[in-house]
């Protein structure tokens, strides 16, 4: 009987994307599924001036005077799900004024840490048993994909109808319009297209697992902080709504998949019914290392979830 371990939401926290690849031997899962929002949101300058090291992380300066204390703020930086970038104080001063560079140089360190990432996994499940699928989400730029699909031991779920231990697993990291303007978002009308495209491959929806980003809409796996119109939150981030995708809790109201999966609101960590459907949404710590997860044992033959438990790690 499969036994799938599902995260979602690291952004770039390598604590947790080594987590996650340790998850399968650690609880004797057969299927690993990370569910999306793989990659971090931001550099962090570490500038070179004067055979000295500067850097600020949270509003904490910090002045490093040797290598090792260089390789220290590194590791607490990707850790915490940024990106360091080592520069010299010219290259700085460039970054600052232009926007434009500042992409770019995020685009390359962000990718060669995926690279990177995709090594570990290498390293980690080369040799296992085990099977490992990432969804990019709709934090993700599109330009991930392609080092995904270059992994001899990381498979891409993003788009895909895939049988996954016995059932049928369909992926979907785009959601419903943010007010971030990420890069994988569409209105509901389109991200149903996308639904139903991906669901005409599904052979039996009883053997089906929806693993879509966005949670479904008024489900209590949607609940995020109220934002007014300067983005500021109401009530000091206590005031909550519902911000899930209609169009996800349609098709799962429609098709009834045995499972469905699901991660972009952080806060909204559980588990509900909706008709037959489990559906979960394991919630996202990254930025403390922690790892929340769930663990679900499937039943082929009887078409059933035996087991499902949330975890944090």
């Amino acid at each position: 009987m499969p036994k799938i371990f599902y995260a979602t939401d690291v952004h770039g926290s390598e604590v947790c994307w080594r987590k996650f690849l340790n998850a399968g031997p650690f609880y004797k899962a057969d299927i690993l599924i990370l569910g999306g929002d793989i990659t971090g949101k931001a550099i962090v300058p570490i500038v070179e001036s004067d055979g000295k090291w500067e850097t600020t992380l949270q509003e904490y300066h910090e002045v490093l005077e040797s290598e090792e204390e260089v390789q220290a703020i590194e590791k607490k930086i990707i850790n915490r799900g940024y990106y360091p970038a080592r520069m010299d104080r010219e290259e700085y001063q460039a970054l600052k004024g232009d926007e434009k560079l500042v992409d770019a140089k995020f685009k390359e360190v962000m990718l060669a840490t995926v690279e990177r990432w995709m090594s570990i996994a290498e390293e980690k499940l080369s040799g296992k048993d085990i099977r490992c699928f990432l969804c990019p989400g709709n934090d993700d730029m599109f330009e991930v994909d392609a080092v995904i699909e270059r992994s001899n031991e990381v498979e891409m779920g993003e788009a895909r109808t895939l049988d996954v231990g016995g059932f049928t697993m369909v992926s979907m990291g785009w959601t419903n319009p943010t007010p971030w303007d990420t890069y994988r978002e569409a209105p509901e009308d389109k991200l149903r297209e996308r639904i139903d495209r991906m669901l005409k491959d599904a052979p039996d929806f009883r053997r089906t697992i929806f693993n879509f980003h966005a949670p479904p809409y008024g489900s209590n796996l949607d609940e995020a902080p109220a934002l007014d119109a300067d983005m500021k939150f109401i009530a000091g981030g206590r005031a909550m709504r519902p911000v899930g995708s209609r169009a996800v809790r349609d098709s799962i109201m429609e098709y009834q998949p045995l499972m469905s999966l699901h991660g972009h609101i952080h806060e909204s960590k559980g588990g509900v019914k909706l008709g037959k459907t489990l559906a979960v949404n394991p919630g996202s710590a990254y930025e403390e290392g922690t790892l929340q997860a769930a663990i679900i044992d499937l039943d082929p033959k009887k078409l059933k979830i035996k087991n499902y438990v949330l975890v944090n790690g």
